[in-house]
């Protein structure tokens, strides 16, 4: 009997892929050749496995959902809303406590948005998952960063011809007052903005599934907050359904160790964690 396998793919985007040259288009603006933002090493690679399970394994694939990192320039882990003490710019990858925004240490650009950004912060901490952190400027909403990958589009597309579906796009991340690394709900929900609150209908739609086979950017971070989400709030309680592509999939650098503790702590929960050539054999046997 035929299985509902969904294949769940989180971030897929340019900003967050190592594209060697060849892959990089130049800004029509200014003539430059355009960078990622925030390329996580191996995801290149990651994303042509990706590319490649979907083409050859598309006939047992029931149904995709891609979520999508979308941000405006402004935002609460963007350099563009700090400053430091003395009214300099703040670095990318710097993290921000309340204890240091409290001492001066950093502020908002806008005095106004200090105690909201305040706020925010103290619940941040008080939930323990995360300590802010300033990110660089990525995944902006019409922008080639925001875009995913040319290999997985194109195969998914494919895929769309080919079974007449749609694939299911998830945005997150456009509200500036709270971190969105999870496609199931923001870090600190905003109760007057519905797309940052849990999105159980997302869930519950992927809980329909047999199996939720899950690969994207960046297992330190979004795979790892949308997945602990995922098994937090399955209805059917089974967190056996979740399977972790574990070769599409790569941390942000210096967060290997978050990366590794993802994967042994989904493990012990009783995901299965295995490669796209595993994956692939599933899927092709699924007829």
């Amino acid at each position: 009997m035929k299985q509902n396998i969904q294949l769940l793919l989180i971030d897929p985007q340019n900003d967050f892929c190592d594209l060697p040259a060849g892959w990089l288009p130049a800004d029509a603006a200014t003539g430059a050749q355009l960078q990622p933002a925030l390329p996580v090493a191996g995801a290149h690679a990651d994303m042509l496995r990706v590319a490649q399970l979907i083409r050859e394994g598309s006939q047992g694939i029931g149904g995709i959902t891609v979520t999508l990192d979308s941000h405006h320039r402004f935002d609460i882990a963007h350099p563009t809303f700090w400053q430091t003490r003395d009214g300099g710019g703040v670095q990318p990858f710097t993290s921000i406590t309340a204890a240091e925004v409290n001492a001066g240490d950093y502020r908002p650009r806008d005095p106004a948005a200090l105690p909201r950004a305040l706020a925010y912060i103290d619940e941040l901490e008080r939930r323990g998952r995360y300590t802010l952190m300033v990110w660089p400027v990525h995944c902006e909403i019409g922008s080639w960063g925001h875009n995913v990958h040319a290999a997985v589009k194109a195969a998914y597309n494919a895929w769309e011809d080919e079974q007449l579906r749609v694939v299911q796009k998830v945005g997150k991340g456009s509200n500036p007052w709270t971190e969105h690394y999870s496609a199931i709900q923001a870090e600190v929900p905003d109760e007057d903005d519905p797309a940052t609150l849990l999105n159980m209908p997302l869930v519950e739609s992927l809980d329909r599934a047999d199996l939720i086979v899950i690969a994207g950017e960046a297992s330190s971070h979004c795979v790892k907050a949308t997945t602990e989400h995922i098994a937090a709030n399955l209805p059917s309680g089974n967190p056996a359904k979740l399977v972790l592509v574990t070769d599409c999939m790569s941390p942000v650098t210096r967060f290997e160790a978050q990366h590794q503790a993802f994967l042994q702590d989904m493990g012990n929960r009783g995901a299965r964690l295995l490669t796209s050539a595993e994956v692939l054999s599933i899927l092709t046997a699924n007829i």
